[in-house]
């Protein structure tokens, strides 16, 4: 099955992107209380599985399980392995260093996609994007002032894990122009669905009777975020898109503040306004140049 080309839109990504940050607000929430009583594996499992649930819908509307056929079924399972496997990383680098270390490696991630993005599809780097990576990553370092002390096996496993989601990021914006976005979500879930099942009954334990809705949040919040992702992903340049992701940064402060009482200090604010001054400079359109007169 394939897509037609749709007009690039800042806009539009924009407004994507409003949707996979709400979603994934409430996934961080959602996230914490799940993970105080199940394995992660087991976690990933059920998202994969209640969200298959709760997207039939969408793919029903849209021709059901016969238009779900993709033009690119390889490139679809390798997207998933390096997706899956980044978050399995995500989750182990959180028990072997700090968060605000977690956070500062994983917002290299942009680097990474600008990079492949350049050499496998194509997209030209800007002096826009390039600053607007920059002034992101900056912004991210005066939030989280991640320690400068030794390293360890932490930070090699969250280097991997951004460059895993840096490559599935690029996998999928390519799939983009070949396959419907609801087509891409649908085989996301199928195959992670597979890849988990073993892992996931290794250390399977039910879940007690008030954390089920909790786990139908992750599963709403994890599918329907990476639905929004998806179209933004359609509207504009993956160099566009991904440094809009740094406003998760200032926005988890802000929702840990709201939910959990958690301070925000001045250099919170100060690092939220810098990645937003590099996500409004990204988005800028470049002037047109003026076309000669005809002689």
């Amino acid at each position: 099955m394939s897509v037609s080309p749709v007009q690039q839109s800042y806009l539009k990504a924009a407004l994507w992107m409003v949707g996979w940050h709400a979603a994934m607000l409430m996934l961080v929430v959602a996230g914490r209380e799940t993970t105080r009583e199940l394995n992660v594996f087991e976690i990933m499992e059920l998202r994969s599985l209640i969200g298959l649930v709760l997207f039939y819908p969408l793919v029903h509307r849209h021709g059901g399980l016969r238009a779900m056929r993709s033009a690119r079924p390889w490139l679809l399972v390798g997207r998933n392995a390096f997706h899956y496997a980044a978050q399995y990383l995500w989750f182990l680098a959180l028990t072997l260093i700090p968060v605000a270390q977690v956070v500062s490696i994983e917002f290299t991630m942009p680097i990474w996609t600008a990079i492949m993005a350049a050499i496998f599809l194509g997209e030209t780097i800007t002096w826009r994007k390039c600053l607007a990576i920059v002034l992101g990553i900056a912004g991210v370092a005066v939030i989280v002032r991640p320690g400068v002390g030794a390293s360890n096996i932490g930070h090699l496993v969250m280097l991997v894990a951004a460059f895993g989601f840096g490559t599935a990021i690029v996998m999928m914006k390519s799939l983009t122009r070949t396959d419907a976005v609801v087509v891409i979500i649908f085989w996301m879930l199928v195959i992670q669905s597979a890849i988990g099942v073993a892992p996931a009954l290794y250390y399977w334990s039910w879940p007690s009777l008030h954390v089920w809705p909790w786990i139908v949040v992750v599963a709403f919040c994890g599918t329907f975020s990476h639905y929004c992702f998806t179209n933004a992903m359609r509207y504009a340049d993956a160099t566009i898109v991904v440094p809009m992701d740094f406003l998760r940064v200032p926005l988890s402060a802000m929702a840990g503040w709201l939910v959990y009482s958690e301070n925000i200090d001045v250099l919170t604010i100060v690092g939220a306004a810098i990645i937003l001054a590099g996500n409004l400079l990204n988005l800028a359109r470049p002037a047109a140049v003026p076309a000669k007169a005809a002689a």
